[in-house]
C-alpha cells in the first residue's frame, strides 16, 4: 500500500488534500502532521513512500523538514506544495533533495493525481516509481 504523508498547516487546505487524494486513491494510506515536528515524528516511525510538503510551516520550515527528511529517508520522494512559488525556493527545495515543486495557486489536481497514480502503480508492481516529470519535477 502507497503511504503518503501531506505536510500542511493550513487545516482546511490540507482536509481538501486528503479527501481528494483519498476519493481517486482509496487504498491509498493518507498521513497528515501539521508541523515540520510532527512530521519528523511521523515519518521515523512509519516512513512514507511520498511526501507533499508544505514550506511555510510553524517551528521548522519545510525546506528544512525535507533536508532532515532525505538524510533518514533518501528513497522517500517530497514534492513541495507551496503558497511561495518563487525561483529561490525552487532553487532552494532542489538544494534541499525535494524532486518536485507546485506552486498551490498554480498546480492542477491532475498533477498530483498523476504523481500518486504514478507510484501507486509503481509499488504495486514492485518497482521504483520514475514518474516525477510527469508531475512537474526537476528531474
Amino acid at each position: 500500500m502507497l503511504r503518503t504523508l501531506i505536510v500542511e498547516d493550513n487545516f482546511p487546505f490540507r482536509n481538501v488534500l486528503r479527501s481528494e487524494l483519498l476519493s481517486q486513491f482509496p487504498s491509498t494510506e493518507v498521513v497528515e502532521a501539521g508541523s515540520g515536528e510532527e512530521a519528523l515524528e511521523k515519518i521515523g516511525s512509519h516512513p512514507a513512500d511520498l511526501v507533499l510538503m508544505d514550506i511555510g510551516l510553524p517551528g521548522q520550515n519545510g525546506l528544512e523538514v525535507t533536508q532532515k527528511i532525505k538524510a533518514d529517508h533518501p528513497d522517500t520522494t517530497i514534492t513541495i506544495l507551496t503558497g511561495y512559488d518563487l525561483p529561490e525556493y525552487r532553487e532552494a527545495a532542489i538544494r534541499c533533495g525535494a524532486s518536485c515543486f507546485m506552486g498551490k495557486d498554480s498546480f492542477k489536481w491532475e498533477q498530483i493525481f498523476t504523481l500518486v497514480g504514478c507510484f501507486q502503480e509503481a509499488k504495486l508492481k514492485g518497482r521504483k516509481p520514475n514518474c516525477i516529470r510527469l508531475a512537474g519535477g526537476f528531474e
